[in-house]
């Protein structure tokens, strides 16, 4: 007898909003294009005019640039919302199943925390749209400010109060399981956290009202201390876990957790010194930002080292990469590629560049930008591989 066709993804898992964060990464790896290889001299960002003139203005090579950066911005943010909305209607279903209840009792609870890391990400991608496609948002962009800043902080309740709820239970009840927390699942709320404080560092780093910027200031920083205070906790418990313990092979993605975070904290930190010297006359120099995201940078290397090792030990990408096994927590090894990308670029360009290393355009420039290309490339692989694994048919 043959069963119905079903799909890994049917049995649902709040971490499946990592599948929408990933695409969503894969737009902002496109719009570093934009960024970094299009003159943008009135602003810190490219926007519709920009684009259209440096298509205008540029030869085969970077006509083909733009346009293979604005295909790749509308495919990956239209799978970003696609996937996005297919979670929120599973994640409503599943709130009334013992299958919530019962994750809501253990330490997966924190997983939960993707649902609102998801939506951050999803209103970025919102902002890169409108900047790409929309001809004259700029002219309107200090009313939108603060309607962004309304969306992220309702967004940031909805993280506070799900990681409320965790602490509340496991700090009256107990019940947190120290032996079965031997990954760093538990900086999940870290990672939606500095993604709801970036959002809220934007308007610091790009309106031209300095009480706007210094409100994104303020509110950015609060989830910004509060993001490093949990992923410090959850370093330091995950870590002890997995030298008693070992790595367990289902949870080991979340090693590279640190990667993505990083790259938000960097990316955030680089919006609140921009605000700063605009507004506040905090003088920041290319040197000051070479080091501060040189020292991201080489901690994310040593993670990506610590990710590979063990990966590589427990033979996870043999059974569940190329191998015919799946598990949703495949989804979070997409996050430090995206991540790893992005900050390179920004490494190079405001980092390295700025500080006067190297010059743009050259042929060493070309090297580590083509770098970070491949890396982009490696991750869109990974992203259709494990899309076609858990939402493409097979025999149950």
């Amino acid at each position: 007898m043959t069963s119905s066709p079903v799909k890994p993804s049917d049995t649902y898992s709040p971490l499946y909003f990592l599948t929408s964060l990933g695409s969503g990464g894969l737009t902002v790896t496109f719009f570093m294009w934009l960024m970094h290889w299009t003159e943008h001299p009135a602003r810190s960002v490219p926007v519709f005019s920009d684009i259209t003139a440096a298509f205008a203005a540029g030869g085969i090579l970077i006509r083909i640039m733009i346009i293979a950066a604005v295909l790749g911005i509308a495919f990956y943010a239209f799978l970003n919302i696609k996937y996005l909305w297919w979670n929120i209607i599973r994640f409503r279903a599943w709130k009334h199943t013992e299958s919530y209840l019962k994750l809501r009792a253990t330490n997966a609870e924190t997983q939960l925390m993707a649902m609102p890391l998801a939506l951050a990400m999803t209103v970025n991608v919102c902002f890169i749209l409108g900047m790409v496609f929309v001809p004259g948002l700029w002219g309107v962009v200090e009313y939108l400010f603060p309607l962004a800043v309304l969306v992220f902080l309702a967004i940031g309740v909805l993280a506070l109060r799900m990681l409320g709820a965790f602490f509340g239970r496991i700090l009256t009840s107990g019940g947190f399981n120290c032996a079965v927390n031997n990954s760093f699942a538990q900086a999940l709320p870290a990672f939606a956290l500095a993604m709801i404080g970036v959002g809220l560092a934007a308007p610091a780093g790009l309106s031209a009202t300095p009480t706007v910027a210094g409100i994104g200031l303020i509110l950015s920083t609060f989830f910004l201390i509060a993001a490093v205070l949990i992923a410090a906790i959850a370093l330091i418990l995950g870590i002890r876990s997995l030298i008693e313990n070992g790595a367990d092979i289902e949870t080991a993605p979340t090693l590279s957790v640190f990667i993505p975070l990083l790259t938000i904290i960097g990316i955030l930190s680089l919006r609140q010194n921009h605000g700063l010297d605009a507004h506040f006359a905090l003088d920041g120099t290319g040197a000051d930002r070479l080091m501060m995201l040189s020292q991201y940078l080489s901690a994310q290397l040593l993670f990506a080292l610590l990710t590979a090792v063990v990966l590589t030990r427990l033979g996870y990408p043999a059974r569940f990469i190329s191998g015919q096994e799946t598990s949703v927590g495949s989804y979070a090894l997409v996050c430090p590629g995206v991540a790893l990308a992005v900050m390179i670029h920004f490494w190079l360009n405001r980092g390295v560049v700025d500080a006067g290393l190297l010059e743009k355009f050259s042929a060493v420039y070309w090297v580590i930008s083509i770098a970070a290309v491949i890396i982009q490339l490696v991750t869109m692989r990974l992203v259709a591989i494990l899309n076609r694994k858990h939402f493409g048919r097979s025999s149950s």
